[in-house]
C-alpha cells in the first residue's frame, strides 16, 4: 500500500526535483519573453523604407502609400499587442514570485524538522543555567535535577533521529505548491496525531455507514492530518481519499503510511517539551510507540490515497463524492461558508456530510488574515439554507485533542456532531 502524494493548488503526482540549470531563473525568463515579444512585433510591422515582401520592385511612392495604409491598419492593434505582452509578463512575474515563496516555505518546513534538536537543546541548556544560578544549598536539595536534564537530552537526540528520517524521505517527495504555515514545529502534535487513533470519528462512520454497499461509496476526508481516519475508512472497504495541506502533516503521514510496516516499531518522546504540570519527573520522558497497526495491512484491492493541496482548489468537480467526513476541520477555514459551498457542490445528490469537531477558528487572532468566526447556530442556518437535510445532530460530544493523560492540566472540547444529506 502506498499513499499517493500530490502537491499543488491542483492535485498532481510527485515530481522529482528540477535539475540545476534546466531553466533560467524566472526573472531572466520574463525579460527574455518581453524581448521576444517586441521582436515579433517588429517582424510583423514593416517600417518606412522596408518592404513587407522583402523588396518586390514596386515604385517608391506606391510602396510608401501601401506602407502607410498598412501601418494605419496595424496601428490600432499595437496597444492591444503591447497590453497583451504586458499582461503575459505580469503573469510570468506573479508565477515566478509564487514559486519562489512556495520553495522558500518548503525549505522552512524542512529546516524546522532539521533544527528541532538544536532548538530543544537550547531550551534545556537554559533550564540548566537557571538551576545552576540557585544557591548551592538549594541545588543540593535536588540531586536528580541535572541527571533528569541529561535524560531529556537523550530523548531530544532520539526524536531528532526520527525527524531526520522523515526529512530524508521527503526532500524530493514532491515539488511544494503550498505555503502559509508557521515554521515552528511541535513534536507533541505530530506524536499525538500518531498515537491518537481517531477512535470517535471512526466509530461514527462505522455506525452510520455500515448498511451501505462499501464498494460503491467514495469518501473524501479533508484535513486528513496523518491519514489515520482515511486509512480506517479504507479498512472498512470504502474507496477513500484523504486531503491535507500542512507540510508538517504530509511529511509525517508519508513516513507512517509508506515507510512503517511493523507495529510499534518506532518510538518518540512527545512530552519532553512540557516542563509544567508534571506530577513526576519520569512522566516527562515517557515514550510512545507507533504505529499501533500495520499501515500496509489494507485488504487487497483497497482504494486509498492521499492528496496534498488546498481543499477548495483541488476539489471543484461537481457531484463527485458519496460522503465527506470532516473531523476537527471546518474551523480551519478563513470563511467556513466557502467550505460549506465546496462540500455542497462536490457531494452527489443523496450524498452525506459527517462532521465532528469544535469551532476553534485558526485565523481568529491573525490580524492580516481574513477570519469569519460563526457560531454553530449560524453555521447550521447556512447549511439548511443551502438545502441540506439534518439526519443526526449532537451538540455536546466530549473529546480531547493530543492530550497528555498524565498531565495536571488537560483540555476538553464539547464538539458538535452532525450528519446532513444533500437531497436527491
Amino acid at each position: 500500500m502506498s499513499a499517493t502524494c500530490a502537491v499543488s493548488r491542483k492535485a498532481q503526482s510527485p515530481l522529482p526535483p528540477r535539475p540545476p540549470g534546466e531553466r533560467d531563473p524566472p526573472a531572466k525568463a520574463m525579460r527574455r519573453g518581453l524581448r521576444r515579444g517586441h521582436e515579433e512585433e517588429r517582424e510583423q510591422l514593416p517600417w518606412p523604407g522596408e518592404s513587407a515582401g522583402g523588396g518586390g520592385g514596386e515604385p517608391e511612392v506606391e510602396q510608401a502609400a501601401s506602407l502607410s495604409d498598412e501601418r494605419r491598419r496595424r496601428q490600432p492593434q499595437e496597444p492591444r499587442a503591447l497590453a497583451a505582452a504586458a499582461a503575459a509578463a505580469g503573469r510570468v512575474e506573479e508565477e515566478a514570485e509564487e514559486e519562489r515563496l512556495e520553495r522558500e516555505h518548503f525549505r522552512r518546513i524542512i529546516n524546522a524538522f532539521r533544527y528541532y534538536g538544536t532548538n530543544m537543546h537550547e531550551r534545556v541548556n537554559r533550564t540548566e543555567r537557571q538551576f545552576k544560578s540557585l544557591p548551592a544549598n538549594q541545588q543540593s536539595l535536588l540531586p536528580q535535577f541535572l541527571p533528569h536534564l541529561d535524560k531529556i537530552r537523550k530523548c531530544i537526540d532520539h526524536n531528532q533521529e526520527i525527524l531526520q528520517t522523515i526529512v530524508n524521505d521527503c526532500v524530493h517527495m514532491f515539488e511544494n505548491k503550498e505555503y502559509g504555515e508557521d515554521c515552528g514545529i511541535s513534536i507533541k502534535k505530530i506524536a499525538l496525531r500518531l498515537k491518537r487513533l481517531a477512535e470517535m470519528e471512526t466509530e461514527v462512520l462505522i455506525w452510520y455507514l455500515q448498511a451501505r454497499d462499501f464498494s460503491k461509496v467514495n469518501i473524501l476526508v479533508p484535513g486528513a492530518g496523518l491519514g489515520r481516519l482515511a486509512w480506517e475508512i479504507a479498512m472498512l472497504g470504502y474507496a477513500c481519499q484523504g486531503n491535507e495541506w500542512s507540510l508538517f502533516m504530509l511529511f509525517s503521514s508519508n513516513f507512517v503510511l509508506n515507510r512503517c510496516s511493523e507495529i510499534n516499531s518506532c518510538k518518540l518522546y512527545p512530552w519532553i517539551h512540557q516542563f509544567s504540570n508534571n506530577r513526576r519527573s519520569a512522566d516527562q520522558i515517557r515514550p510512545i510507540y507507533f504505529p499501533d497497526v500495520d499501515p500496509h495491512s489494507l485488504p487487497s484491492g483497497s482504494n486509498f490515497s492521499m492528496t496534498a493541496g488546498d481543499f477548495q482548489e483541488i476539489y471543484s468537480e461537481c457531484n463527485t463524492w458519496d460522503c465527506i467526513a470532516t473531523c476537527f476541520f471546518i474551523d480551519t477555514a478563513h470563511n467556513v461558508i466557502d467550505y460549506i459551498d465546496t462540500i455542497w457542490k462536490i457531494l452527489k445528490p443523496g450524498g452525506i456530510w459527517i462532521n465532528v469537531g469544535p469551532l476553534l477558528y485558526h485565523f481568529e487572532n491573525l490580524g492580516n488574515e481574513l477570519s469569519i468566526e460563526l457560531s454553530y447556530e449560524d453555521i447550521k442556518n447556512v447549511i439548511l439554507q443551502y438545502g441540506f437535510h439534518i439526519e443526526v445532530e449532537k451538540e455536546s460530544v466530549l473529546s480531547t485533542y493530543t492530550v497528555n493523560e498524565l498531565s495536571m492540566m488537560k483540555y476538553y472540547y464539547e464538539c458538535v456532531l452532525f450528519v446532513v444529506r444533500k437531497p436527491e
